[in-house]
Order: C-alpha cells, then sequence, then structure tokens
C-alpha cells in the first residue's frame, strides 16, 4: 500500500484525524435550488444541513446558531461569517469590526434571498468572489427568518410570482405578517430577531423580497434609508451607499430602480410612482430610528427564478463589497449620531412626497386597458413581446409630514402600564430606569385625545388608533414602579416612534393603550337631567356657554351631547378619559 494509499485509510478509519474542511465536499454546499438549475427551492431541513455544512467546511470562518425557537417549535438558523477569527458579538465589538446582517425569508414564499445568499456565501467563503471582503467584517446571515411560514409548502403560495416550483407562506404559524411587527415586537420570531441584532448591532440590515404588482423589465427595486429620513450625516452615507450597489447590479446586466415600483394608482402604469419613507412596522422603516442603515431589496416577481436569484446574489455580492469599503466609516457616522442629543428638538414623525413631479424614464411592455367582463372593472392587459419604454410621473421629494418635539428629559410609563412597555422595551434595546419612590405633583406634560377615531377592523390583531390633541403642561402624581424612559439615548428617534401618540406606530397607534380612551363611567340621563338643571340654576355663566353651544344644529338635536355637555364639567367625570396614560418630563425624576 502507498504512503498516499495509507494515509488515506488512516483518515478513512479515523475520521476524527481528518482536516475538517475535507470533510465535506462543496457539492454538500450546494442548493436544492442550484442543482435543479433554480426550478426548486429546498425545505427548511435544508438550511439546517447547510447550516452545519458550512460551519464544517470552513471551521476557522463559519459558525452555525439557533437565535430562536419558533411557535411550531423549529430552531431559528443563522451562519456567523468572517475571516477575522470574530464570530461572537463580543469578538466583533472589541475588534472594532463592522457587521452586516443579511435576512432572507421574511415572507417565505419570496425565498430568493435564502437561494441566492447561500450561493454568495460560499463564493465569498472560497474567494472566488469579493476576496478579502469577510477580513473586514463580520456577515451575519439568516437564510429564512419567517420559518414555519417556508414550511407551510405549496405550488400557489404566490400566484404573481414566476417559480420556484413550490415554496413557502407569507406570513408566520401565527398568521403575522413579520415585516410589519418590527416597531410593535407581538411575535417570538421578531423578538428573536431583534434580540440578535441587539446582540450584534449591525450597522447595515438588508432585507431579501420579492415585489407583486405590475408587469414590466426592471427587475429589481433597492431601497435605502437612511437617505430620506434620520441624521443626516447618514442620510449622505445612505445615499451613496445605495447609488454604489445600483450601479454594481446595472453592471452585471440588472435594471434596477431606487423606489418601490407600485402604481399611485392601482393597476394603471399611466399614474407612475411615488417614494416615500415605510413606517417602522417595516425594516426599513426601523432601523434608521436606530442610526443603522436598512436596505430593502425586491426582485421583480414576474421575472423567472434563475434571474431573480441572481439579481439577489449579486446584490448580496455588492453589499458586502459596499461594507468592507466602507463599514468602519460608517461605524464613525453612526457612533457619531448615536451622541446627538435630540432633547427639545423637532423630530420628524412620518414622511411623505410632496407635489413635486419630475417625467422618468421606465422600461415596461406595451399593454391596454379595457373593460372587463369578468370583474366588470377596467384591466391592464401586457404584452411582454413588445417592450417599450414608459415615461411615467415620479415624486420623490420626500419630506416630513408630521413633527413631534422631543422631551427635555424623556417620557414617564406609569406603574399599572411598566410591566408590558418594559418587556418590549428591552427587547428593542432602549434603556429605562424604574422609579423606586412616589413622587406627587410632579410637573409633567401630559396629552388629553380631543378627538379619537378607532379602525373599523383587525389589523395584525389589532384595533388601530388615531387621536388628536396636544401635550400640556400638569402636575400628576408618580407611583413607585413607574418608568423613566430617557432620550438621552442612542435610540431617542425610536423612542419618541413608540412613545408619541400620533406616530404612526406607536404603542398608542396600534391600540396597546385604548382602554384610556374607552369611557367606563357614565350617568344615567335622568340623573344628568336633574344635575343639568342643578348647575344652570347655579352657574349664570355656565348658562350662557350651554345657550351658545344651541346654536349649533348638530348639538341642538342630540340629546346625548347635550347631557355630556353637563356631565363633563361635573365632578362625576373621569379626569382620566382621554388622557394618554405615558406622560413627559424636562427633568429626570
Amino acid at each position: 500500500m502507498t504512503r498516499t494509499l495509507l494515509a488515506a485509510a488512516l483518515l478513512a478509519l479515523l475520521p476524527g484525524l481528518a482536516p475538517v474542511q475535507a470533510a465535506t465536499s462543496r457539492s454538500d454546499l450546494t442548493t436544492e435550488s442550484e442543482r435543479s438549475g433554480f426550478v426548486r427551492t429546498g425545505r427548511y431541513s435544508e438550511v439546517i444541513a447547510l447550516c452545519d455544512a458550512f460551519a464544517k467546511a470552513y471551521p476557522d470562518a463559519v459558525r452555525c446558531i439557533d437565535f430562536g425557537t419558533t411557535p411550531e417549535g423549529r430552531p431559528m438558523k443563522a451562519l456567523i461569517v468572517s475571516r477575522t477569527g470574530a464570530l461572537t458579538p463580543e469578538a466583533a465589538h472589541a475588534k472594532g469590526l463592522p457587521v452586516l446582517l443579511v435576512q432572507g425569508g421574511i415572507h417565505a414564499g419570496e425565498i430568493d434571498g435564502k437561494d441566492a445568499g447561500f450561493w454568495a456565501l460560499r463564493e465569498l467563503l472560497d474567494g472566488t468572489r469579493g476576496k478579502g471582503a469577510l477580513d473586514k467584517q463580520v456577515l451575519v446571515f439568516v437564510p429564512v427568518f419567517n420559518v414555519d411560514g417556508h414550511e407551510r409548502f405549496g405550488a400557489w403560495n404566490r400566484p404573481n410570482q414566476r417559480g420556484p416550483e413550490q415554496m413557502g407562506w407569507r406570513v408566520t404559524a401565527q398568521n403575522y405578517n413579520l415585516n410589519r411587527d418590527y416597531a410593535k415586537t407581538d411575535t417570538p420570531e421578531m423578538r428573536n430577531m431583534l434580540r440578535l441584532v441587539d446582540a450584534w448591532d449591525p450597522i447595515a440590515y438588508i432585507d431579501l423580497h420579492v415585489t407583486d404588482g405590475a408587469k414590466f423589465q426592471q427587475d429589481v427595486a433597492i431601497q435605502v434609508e437612511p437617505v430620506h429620513a434620520g441624521d443626516d450625516a447618514l442620510r449622505a452615507a445612505g445615499r451613496a451607499f445605495r447609488d454604489a450597489v445600483i450601479a454594481d447590479v446595472k453592471r452585471e446586466g440588472g435594471l434596477p430602480v431606487p423606489f418601490y415600483p407600485s402604481f399611485v394608482e392601482n393597476d394603471d402604469p399611466a399614474s407612475g410612482f411615488a417614494d416615500g419613507v415605510s413606517p417602522p412596522r417595516f425594516s426599513t422603516g426601523y432601523f434608521w430610528l436606530r442610526n443603522r442603515f436598512a436596505m430593502l431589496v425586491e426582485t421583480h416577481s414576474w421575472r423567472d427564478y434563475p434571474h431573480r436569484v441572481k439579481t439577489t446574489h449579486d446584490t448580496v455580492l455588492s453589499v458586502v463589497d459596499q461594507v468592507a469599503q466602507h463599514g468602519k466609516e460608517w461605524q464613525q457616522i453612526a457612533d457619531a449620531a448615536d451622541a446627538r442629543s435630540l432633547a427639545g428638538q423637532t423630530v420628524p414623525l412620518d414622511y411623505a412626497p410632496t407635489d413635486k413631479v419630475r417625467t422618468i424614464d421606465f422600461l415596461g411592455y406595451a399593454y391596454t386597458r379595457t373593460a372587463s367582463d369578468i370583474s366588470g372593472g377596467t384591466m391592464t392587459h401586457y404584452d411582454e413581446s413588445k417592450p417599450e419604454v414608459w415615461h411615467l410621473p415620479l415624486r420623490d421629494d420626500v419630506q416630513p409630514s408630521h413633527t413631534a418635539v422631543a422631551p427635555r428629559a424623556g417620557y414617564i410609563v406609569p406603574a399599572a402600564q411598566a410591566a408590558w412597555v418594559g418587556e418590549r422595551l428591552k427587547v428593542h434595546g432602549i434603556r429605562f430606569d424604574v422609579i423606586g419612590q412616589p413622587m406627587a405633583k410632579r410637573d409633567v406634560q401630559v396629552f388629553r385625545a380631543t378627538a379619537t377615531k378607532f379602525a373599523g377592523n383587525s389589523n395584525e390583531g389589532h384595533q388601530r388608533l388615531e387621536v388628536q390633541g396636544a401635550w400640556a403642561p400638569e402636575q400628576r402624581d408618580i407611583l413607585a414602579g413607574a418608568l423613566f424612559v430617557p432620550i438621552a439615548q442612542p435610540e431617542a428617534r425610536l423612542v419618541m416612534a413608540l412613545f408619541e401618540p400620533q406616530a404612526p406606530d406607536a404603542f398608542a397607534a396600534w391600540g396597546m393603550f385604548n382602554t384610556a380612551f374607552e369611557q367606563k363611567e357614565y350617568m344615567e340621563a335622568y340623573v344628568a337631567e336633574d344635575v343639568a338643571r342643578e348647575m344652570l340654576a347655579k352657574d349664570p355663566a355656565l348658562r350662557a356657554q350651554f345657550d351658545e353651544k344651541l346654536k349649533d344644529p348638530a348639538f341642538a338635536k342630540s340629546p346625548q351631547a347635550r347631557l355630556e355637555f353637563f356631565a363633563r364639567r361635573h365632578p362625576s367625570w373621569d379626569e382620566r378619559f382621554n388622557l394618554y396614560p405615558v406622560m413627559r418630563v424636562d427633568a429626570a425624576p
């Protein structure tokens, strides 16, 4: 037996002596998608197997971790990848390395990111693409975020999408849409993800999707925030980041656009597009509030699966290269943003495009719009054999829509609400203190709603609420056990997004304080009649006010409104009705 054969025989008999990199063949690191010519995608068991296989094939550069368990008991897997030796959050932070988090399958039917990510990861580790990039960063790759949804597998789960043959489902086993849950953190999956985020503190978070929508040639939308929103210095860096990735994808043959290509008027291409900033229920609306970058990648659903996976693959490789080049610089800009105080500053709560319009060239197809004998409406029909250039209006001058002045010290959450609010703040990594001693008649600001509008339907299991009103100074008692949430912390913008009641994804907007806006005590009509007569007899000024109100026909015709006029002025009226429970303070307690 030759020395080579003898060594091979010994290695076969004693596998523990074999070099670990040789224990896994490169064919074991390919996906079902690649092996099928991008016709199929694998089940979640493949993710589990590949996570372990990559860790075995590249033991010095990959760690496979579980970062949570789904409601149906499946492990949530992430691959930690770096050539720096820093495969824990502590090691990455100690070395000052930028961290990139790439996430696939938040909508598990839109599964391009999983297959593209494994493909790109293998190339990065082998050095055939992005040579040296993993020497300058840590890549955290979550192949599938919505794991339970991924395993609700079927051929028609994405009826507006070309391939793969079968795919997962949009929402979780509990029927939550994870890309509506970043701010409110209802789901175990999101709480697990944000704990992962809090541990690693990625400078950039890449969220890989597939669109729905019309038929056109443009094959991917690449959006980044901060670009329109957030800290000025981060916005400039975010714009450069977005533009560099778009340029890279174009060089690879892609046709990207920097906005989400959804028509202003559904199904009518002539209506054009409007850009904007997503609220923080979405990934790209959430991370800029933490002074970090988020990129939304949306390949176009009517492109076939091989094309979409390649486009996503090209985008991921470009992002990895950008983080390698600029990640440390971005960290410095983010650190400076973290240190800047918002106290007393006017801060945008949401954004909207202005009426300013420009015309763009957009690659589409010839189409007709005709009356339908099926639906009875006007339907658009596309002819993919006839590509053409559409000249469409785009509103992309995005400006703040609603603002609020940040408190000078922070917010007070009353003891009665402290438990559930505190748990959600921990998930977000928001710092707070528990007030240990009661404080009587403290100067605070309170928000009393002058009008409320409850949604008529359930949204993600919540009845949403819109309020009108304003903050005003009062003196209130604060009980021991209340929370003080300081504005002087890196997540200050996120703090305001959660606590300003008119912010689009505040706890109040999601209906989490709805009981504060429900009247619980009342006065019987016959009692109110007697009380009203007594009040009028004793107070001529009240009589004058009542007579003035009677000039309003709607008021005069409403027995309920007339009696409520007196009930609100009676000592029995609940002064906490329509009082938002959270307070603001200009001095720390």
